[in-house]
């Protein structure tokens, strides 16, 4: 299968039965909707060990409803999940009913950040990065960070991953920055993925991230990092 293929086949039409640590999961994924990625699925594994007792949780790029069911059966009391296009949010509306999640949710068509409501307790997300569509490949990364602010409650906190390809020590730096306490949740080494030598250029361009990526018997490998960022209490 070429690499193009595979890219194809993370965004297609799929029914995924599986677990995360005690939750057996079912999920609808429709045709355009990215399948859970190694960094979807060790995101998932962390939020499953949490407890969101009472919360009110922001989701940013819900997808197929992954985080937000696990969310939602951890004891979230609200959450506000986010899409690009309402076909999707309806699809994880689905999923969220097929598992009983009965937390009280609101669905919103917005490009990433763009939420009027704020003061929430936690923010969860997993920015796109490799396939991210942006010049700047921390757009996301970095809007989340710099505008976590107005999204969250002073105190609260931010949850999101991504790979050691984004350049953690900076993420963290921005972070201290911004006056926010870090904390790795999880981090854990997977083999690249066959889309990432799609655009050759990511690969030199990854090479300049100090600490990126390893080649182990001939095998590139990146970290998944899992971000916790509680903002200042004032």
């Amino acid at each position: 299968m070429s690499s193009s293929n595979q890219t194809n086949e993370n965004l297609s039409a799929s029914q995924l039965a599986f677990s995360v640590g005690s939750l057996q999961l079912d999920l609808e994924i429709p045709d355009g909707v990215w399948n859970p990625t190694p960094n979807g699925i060790l995101l998932a594994e962390v939020l499953e060990s949490m407890d969101f007792s009472g919360e009110s949780i922001l989701e940013l790029g819900t997808g197929c409803g992954l985080h937000a069911i696990i969310l939602g059966l951890r004891g979230a009391r609200e959450m506000l999940l986010t899409e690009i296009d309402d076909a999707i949010l309806t699809h994880a509306r689905r999923n969220l009913d097929s598992h009983g999640v009965e937390t009280k949710t609101r669905l919103l068509t917005a490009d990433w950040i763009q939420v009027e409501a704020g003061g929430f307790d936690s923010l969860v997300a997993n920015p796109p990065y490799c396939v991210s569509g942006k010049h700047y490949r921390r757009y996301y990364i970095d809007t989340l960070i710099l505008e976590s602010h107005k999204l969250v409650r002073p105190g609260g906190r931010i949850i999101f991953i991504h790979s050691t390809m984004a350049d953690v020590p900076k993420t963290i730096s921005q972070m201290e920055d911004c006056g926010i306490s870090v904390r790795i949740l999880a981090e854990r080494d997977y083999p690249f993925r066959d889309y990432y030598f799609d655009d050759p250029s990511f690969i030199l361009e990854m090479a300049k991230v100090h600490g990126s990526y390893t080649v182990r018997d001939g095998v590139h490998h990146e970290r998944l990092v899992v971000f916790e960022g509680t903002l200042p209490e004032n």
